[in-house]
């Protein structure tokens, strides 16, 4: 960990290494910035890792007239596919249509339609929402992914999941990520570029000090205590960003944020193929169904209101049951509460636009820099997956006007971590990557070039066998992939590795995850001693 003085203050501190935090720090350390970054926990352990999993346009906010949010999403999913084709890749979304299907009451074109078809009583219409999928398709100048296109249900493996009411769907394209290592590679390659990224490490106070922002910071593992300077503080806090403005930095601000909770439940696979589904429900909401990990299915999500950053989201038991119910509605065979193997939950920190609902309250990003009596803070409300690498970009555009930068925008195109290599290349490479090292077989080497494309092989090394990677810890992780984590990746404690670096969570038990973090502990006091 580098400590800053009076003398060599970096150019900017964020606080929160999220994905807006990690996406920010990386974008201003490639333009030659100098950057600390601080995350009071690991990285991408609140909002950043509990999503559902999709880089997509949002093809429901056309119905809230938020074009230019959905134009820019849309964009960006085919620039991030081809920087980061190992944890992204595109996907096939299924809408089954049915004439009962409804708008949510308070979207702005379910009033238009009621007033100008008051007979339809709030249904949407077919032609609709083909010109809403018209327009997904044509708003972001799609050029990889292919577009809308009407399916029949009766006797196709699409429809066979279904309740035989369902005779045709409409199937367009989105993308898939794997978000939490999203972040990670963002603050890997910020670090690449000279950024110092501080995991574990809370921002207990930060106030002006002449023309420098002065933070103190207390490491959550040794309650060490330190002082850094910078010139400007970028509060990326996500859930905590008003908590962070309120109480750490003691600005008088008027905005605010609406943290919104949004839950999602994990089933073993509902059916046998790779396409996702997009469900619309009576009430005007929506829910997907997603392959997920080979063998479950992630259902989601929800919008409820949460009060308090500081009180860990979960999944309640009302939401469970609202999910389960919805999927029911369409699923020919219905799935109850046994069927969960685990659910997880996230907190939206959306910007507070007075919208009626939590589903109503706005996605888009709103970016706020306060100068008045010195140096400068940019608070970071709202934001999604999608659009993070044009929200940092949108971030330097602002930090420009008080700190001088030496170059341009510059992350489009720019390959993430073992992303170098074509968006329809992965199964080449893995086939590559078996053949070096024919002892992993097609599941474990797909495993890896989904976590790591082309830096799997640096992870396997000269490995002739399994024995070579040393431990087995179950579920293919070895020693050698966890001593990568931690070395390469920040990964601190099992909970790092098998939830936010990877998912094999769902695949190891309980004992075996002790094991994991007994092992790590007992690293890390081996290295700490030998510093």
């Amino acid at each position: 960990m580098r400590n800053t003085t009076p003398n060599t203050p970096s150019d900017l501190f964020v606080i929160g290494g999220g994905i807006n935090g990690c996406g920010i720090a990386r974008d201003a350390a490639g333009r030659g910035l100098s950057v600390t970054l601080a995350e009071m926990g690991d990285l991408a352990s609140a909002t950043s890792s509990a999503s559902t999993k999709l880089f997509h346009g949002g093809l429901r906010y056309l119905e809230y007239l938020e074009v230019r949010l959905v134009h820019e999403a849309l964009v960006e999913r085919e620039v991030l596919l081809r920087a980061m084709p190992h944890i992204s890749w595109p996907m096939r979304f299924v809408l089954p249509y049915h004439k009962d299907m409804r708008f949510e009451s308070e979207t702005p074109v379910s009033k238009m339609l009621g007033l100008a078809m008051p007979w339809m009583k709030g249904r949407r219409p077919a032609w609709l929402i083909r010109m809403g999928l018209f327009m997904y398709d044509h708003l972001g100048g799609r050029k990889i992914l292919p577009g809308t296109a009407t399916l029949s249900l009766k006797g196709t493996k699409e429809g066979a999941p279904l309740q035989a009411r369902f005779e045709r769907a409409y199937e367009y394209s989105d993308c898939w990520v794997e978000d939490s290592r999203l972040v990670v590679l963002n603050a890997r390659d910020a670090e690449a570029r000279g950024a110092t990224i501080m995991t574990r490490t809370k921002v207990t106070h930060a106030q002006r000090d002449g023309a420098l922002w002065r933070i103190e910071t207390e490491d959550a593992e040794t309650s060490a205590k330190a002082t850094h300077y910078a010139k400007m503080l970028i509060n990326a806090g996500g859930p905590w960003v008003g908590d962070v403005i309120h109480d750490k930095i003691d600005l008088p601000s008027r905005e605010g944020v609406r943290l919104v909770r949004g839950s999602h439940i994990v089933t073993r696979r509902l059916y046998d193929h790779d396409k996702c589904y997009f469900f619309q429900g009576s009430d005007g909401r929506i829910i997907f169904a997603i392959p997920y990990e080979r063998d479950f299915t992630l259902i989601g999500t929800t919008d409820a209101e949460h009060e308090n950053p500081d009180r860990r989201p979960v999944c309640t038991p009302e939401e469970q049951a609202y999910l389960i119910n919805f999927a029911n509605q369409y699923f020919a065979k219905a799935i109850s509460a046994e069927d969960v193997v685990w659910t997880y939950s996230g907190v939206r920190p959306l910007y507070d636009d007075g919208a009626s609902s939590a589903t109503a309250a706005t996605r888009d990003y709103t970016l706020k820099v306060d100068a008045t009596g010195g140096a400068p803070v940019l608070n970071v409300f709202g934001g999604k997956i999608t659009t993070y690498r044009r929200l940092a970009e949108s971030a330097l555009e602002k930090i420009g006007a008080h700190i001088t930068l030496k170059s341009g925008p510059w992350t489009a195109g720019v390959a993430m971590p073992g992303g170098d290599f074509p968006v329809d290349g992965f199964d080449a490479l893995v086939q590559s990557l078996n053949r070096k090292y024919p002892f992993l077989g097609a599941v474990w080497a797909r495993r890896l070039v989904r976590a790591y494309g082309t830096e799997a092989e640096a992870l396997l090394g000269d490995a002739t066998c399994a024995a070579d990677l040393g431990r087995g810890f179950g579920a293919t992780l070895t020693e050698a992939e966890v001593i990568w984590l931690m070395r390469q990746e920040f990964a601190r404690t099992a909970e790092d590795v098998v939830w936010r670096r990877t998912k094999l969570g769902l695949r190891l038990s309980e004992e075996e995850i002790s094991a994991l973090d007994g092992w790590m502990a007992s690293r890390r006091e081996r290295a700490d001693a030998a510093e």
